[in-house]
Parts: C-alpha cells; sequence; structure tokens
C-alpha cells in the first residue's frame, strides 16, 4: 500500500514549525477501501486505535524513526512486532480532504511526539545515491 503513489491533487509534506502548528505532516496515497495496510519496515506498534475520532496505527522504528497510518482500522496491538509483511489493518473511507473514495494519510518523524521532526515518508521507499565531490587540490 505504502508504494502506491500520492492522490491526485494533494499538497505536499508541509511540516509546520513549530510543530504545533497546522501542517500537513505526511503524504495521501490513493487506495481502496478495505485494502490492506504494511508496515513501511520493523518496528513496534506503539498506538493502535481512535485519535481524535480517526482510527490511527503508529509504528516505531530502530534509530528513532517513527511512522503513521490513517485512517486504518488496526488488525495489531501495541507491543507488537512487525515488519514489511505484516498487514497492520484495513483502509477506511473518509480521510479529509482526499480527492478519492480512500487516502492512506502516511506520515513519518524522528524522534518523539514532542520534538518531532517531520520528513517525507516518500523518501523512505527509495535509497539516496550517494555522490562524492573531488577534493580540491
Amino acid at each position: 500500500m505504502a508504494a502506491a503513489p500520492p492522490a491526485g491533487g494533494d499538497a505536499p509534506v508541509d511540516a509546520p514549525s513549530p510543530d504545533w502548528q497546522r501542517g500537513h505532516r505526511g503524504v495521501d496515497l490513493a487506495g481502496v477501501t478495505g485494502q490492506p495496510v504494511y508496515a513501511a519496515g520493523s518496528a513496534t506498534v506503539v498506538f493502535a486505535g481512535k485519535l481524535a475520532g480517526r482510527p490511527v496505527v503508529s509504528l516505531a522504528h530502530a534509530g528513532g524513526l517513527r511512522t503513521s497510518y490513517e485512517p486504518v482500522e488496526a488488525a495489531v496491538v501495541v507491543g507488537q512486532r512487525v515488519d514489511e509483511t505484516s498487514v497492520l489493518g484495513r483502509l477506511v473511507a473518509g480521510h479529509p480532504g482526499c480527492p478519492v473514495a480512500a487516502c492512506l494519510h502516511w506520515g513519518a518523524m524522528w524522534g518523539s511526539a514532542a520534538r518531532a521532526d517531520y520528513v517525507d515518508p516518500i523518501g523512505l521507499l527509495a535509497a539516496t545515491p550517494v555522490r562524492l565531490k573531488p577534493l580540491a587540490g
């Protein structure tokens, strides 16, 4: 699910500064109601339930990365270990601003929620090539 293209008309990640202000802290990926949603990688479930009336699953990955998936009816429980083959739950309709029947809002941040550094989760899908510049002689 997470590899789907962003939904048409979606705004890019717009992480606010300071963190408590309004902003778009992730990307919306077009999907189908009932579609399984998979973990981005190995992690531990840190939240699975309703947040502000919306079904959310949040994961803590090694190194301090956290990812969130919304609106997802959870098939996992807090404390459960998951990986990229794990179904976190099923996508439900009703994400605000979604131009199609169902969109997955996928968010990613480094650090705790109190000091979050929000990042574009699409960058997690592919390795970034390293380019070395020659030393000035």
